[in-house]
């Protein structure tokens, strides 16, 4: 093992997946919770995946981060609706050269967190996962489960490979977790916003798993139009994405296992969605390009409303 210490602040389905997988290969990791708390520092983590059962009878378990050691990377696998308790949760968290790890959907959460702890000292990832929390401490992952690691610099533009990164994936790796590596964190961001946008989105306002959204032709033409529009947002904003994108998202949406997405599982369970990182960051951003995107803001602002009116600005 390389040594380094990991923190896992937001012990999910994600978060709690990841970490799990690290602790499973020997790494040192430390889990912040809330209501899972008492189950894990009792039970520890039970995960149920495609590449192997295995549980964690014991493990670094937290329920404030005051009480967490200083670790040298911190992953932050919060909801971005949460992100108001980073300037609380991180600086007591992060080692003095240590880094935070932003493994969550969406577009623009870097820099909030780059001012919290230095923009030096942010890395973004973005996890390409199906895996659901069935219980306590209990995670089921079914599909997937790569990692793209990219460096967050202030302006937005590539942060190169860096050995920060390269020793991340090397560790991630030595977990059994799939790595790339990225030169342009907000390109990177971009692409996966076109498979996020229309899939978190028509699974709650549609009510279906991905499964029903490519079998039917309607819902299925719905999704291309909105990844089209997102396509020409990332143009518009500079990052231009390859040709085939839409297609390649597309083809691996019909093979991949049935799923229910993580907005529908927020929604379904009265809990607030992540509207704003992933469809108003992006629309807004295209608007200020100057383009508009009617379907993408048509889908943030009926999401806007189940939300519970959310925090849409109003049209113009």
């Amino acid at each position: 093992m390389s040594g380094r210490t990991y923190a896992v602040i937001g012990t999910g389905a994600l978060g709690g997946y990841y970490g799990a997988r690290l602790n499973h290969a020997g790494f040192d990791v430390h889990y912040l919770l809330r209501s899972d708390y008492e189950h894990v520092r009792t039970n520890g983590l039970r995960i149920d995946s495609k590449d192997g059962d295995f549980t964690l009878p014991t493990v670094n378990a937290y329920r404030n981060a005051a009480d967490m050691p200083r670790c040298d990377v911190v992953i932050v696998s919060l909801k971005t609706t949460q992100n108001h308790l980073l300037g609380e949760l991180l600086p007591p968290v992060i080692a003095d050269d240590g880094c935070v790890l932003v493994l969550q959907n969406g577009l623009g959460m870097e820099g909030p967190i780059g001012e919290i702890v230095g923009h030096h000292r942010v890395v973004g990832g973005l996890a390409f996962l199906c895996s659901n929390k069935l219980g306590p401490g209990h995670i089921h992952h079914m599909d997937y489960g790569q990692i793209t690691l990219a460096e967050h610099t202030p302006d937005g533009s590539p942060g190169g490979e860096t050995n920060r990164i390269k020793q991340i994936a090397a560790d991630l790796e030595a977990a059994g977790i799939p790595v790339r590596t990225s030169r342009d964190l907000v390109k990177s961001r971009w692409k996966k916003l076109v498979w996020n946008v229309p899939f978190n989105g028509l699974s709650v306002v549609l009510d279906a798993t991905t499964d029903r959204i490519m079998a039917d032709k309607h819902a299925r033409i719905l999704a291309e139009q909105l990844m089209a529009e997102v396509v020409a947002a990332a143009a518009a904003c500079g990052h231009p994405l390859d040709a085939n994108i839409t297609q390649i998202m597309l083809d691996q949406t019909a093979t991949m296992t049935p799923y229910r997405t993580s907005m529908k599982i927020d929604h379904d369970a009265g809990r607030l969605m992540e509207i704003e990182a992933i469809f108003g960051n992006p629309w807004r951003a295209a608007k200020q390009a100057g383009l508009d995107c009617p379907r993408l803001e048509s889908l943030y602002r009926l999401l806007g409303f189940l939300n519970g009116g959310g925090s849409c600005p109003p049209a113009g």
